[in-house]
């Protein structure tokens, strides 16, 4: 039966992943919304990411892919819900080097089946209803391509996807606009930069970082280091997130970015001293810092990423909380104490994904940044 409970009922897409626990978790914490988190549960996904919430009355989960259509259909007349918060996606570069059509299927024709579900679901909505309902495109800045050392991107910047999960999550992005402009469906999209934080799966950049300092194992850092990243707290972004849902023009897009650039190499450093401090040196008194190894760069690697966030904080007031060092400080922090959290999803592999399985010998596979 559909729900029958007032105020925001939201489903969740990608719920049990990185991004998506994280909102689960703020909006759980932070709002009155009812959540339905809905994830088909991949290698990137896990419910221990959701663990604190498990039990409470607004909270439900739905194991449901995105690419089946009768079950997405299911889980919108069974929750009748007032908005969606589409997260989920296949989202790591070099996997998606190595296996592009698992990100073309997940992340472009999923989306096509999501809108569809959500386009004949609104329709049927009384006119009251209809007007509140929200479809909210969650994505990233790597549809913009490559910047040089200067610029920004904002929402006007072209699409030029230099990687097969870029370009899904850029025909995604279209298949939303689309579904706006042709059907009406109330949508509103935003891009954002790098995300870190507590439960980010080992194969990404900072945590793989974090961890290899921990363990003492060489910190494989992609060509001379130089690459640049503008770093957003995940909680940060998950507030971002919600105000863009609740007061976001329809139609609109929002960049949402932290201004707060870091080389891969600074970062590794940074998290090399921080490990250092925390947890104490290496036997022998061996910095970690000489354990930065550079390797091989991978195919398309994007130089730079930088957001203008301009228009989401002159029309909606959002601005991030959390500062670059604060954060990244608090992040290796939990996973110095959530060790058998990451210990379970190593990656028990020296094959090198992003460049064909290549052997690495006594590296880890190198995460994305």
């Amino acid at each position: 039966m559909p729900n029958q409970m007032t105020g925001d009922v939201v489903i969740l897409t990608g719920g049990a992943g990185f991004i998506g626990s994280a909102v689960v978790r703020y909006l759980i914490r932070e709002t009155d919304a009812r959540v339905i988190n809905v994830d088909k549960l991949t290698y990137a996904a896990d419910l221990a990411n959701v663990a604190e919430v498990e039990g409470h009355h607004r909270y439900c989960f739905e194991r449901c892919d995105i690419c089946r259509p009768a079950d997405v259909a299911r889980v919108f007349a069974t929750h009748h819900p007032t908005a969606v918060m589409h997260l989920a996606a296949e989202t790591h570069v070099d996997r998606s080097i190595d296996n592009p059509l698992i990100f073309v299927e997940t992340n472009v024709k999923g989306t096509a089946i999501l809108l569809e579900a959500a386009r004949h679901y609104w329709r049927a909505l009384p006119q009251r209803e209809r007007a509140g309902f929200r479809f909210h495109q969650i994505s990233t800045d790597e549809v913009f391509g490559s910047l040089g050392a200067s610029g920004m991107f904002d929402e006007l910047s072209p699409y030029r996807p230099n990687s097969p999960y870029a370009a899904g999550k850029a025909g995604a992005d279209h298949l939303v606009r689309a579904w706006h402009a042709t059907y009406g469906l109330p949508v509103v999209l935003s891009n954002c930069c790098n995300n870190y934080g507590s439960f980010q799966h080992p194969e990404k950049f900072i945590p793989l970082m974090i961890i290899n300092a921990i363990e003492g194992r060489p910190l494989p850092v992609y060509g001379a280091g130089a690459n640049m990243r503008d770093w957003l707290a995940v909680d940060d972004h998950a507030h971002a997130l919600w105000t863009i849902l609740q007061r976001g023009r329809i139609g609109e897009s929002y960049n949402v970015g932290a201004q707060q650039e870091a080389r891969n190499i600074d970062v590794a450093r940074m998290i090399c001293d921080m490990v250092d401090e925390i947890a104490g040196p290496l036997p022998g008194g061996q910095p970690r810092q000489e354990l930065i190894t550079l390797v091989e760069d991978r195919p398309g690697h994007d130089f730079r990423y930088a957001i203008n966030a301009a228009k989401i904080a002159a029309e909606l007031g959002w601005r991030p909380r959390t500062t670059f060092v604060e954060g990244l400080r608090r992040t290796v922090t939990w996973y110095l104490s959530n060790e058998s959290w990451w210990k379970s999803r190593q990656a028990e592999t020296t094959r090198r994904i992003g460049l064909g399985g290549a052997d690495i010998p006594a590296v880890a596979p190198p995460g994305t940044a």
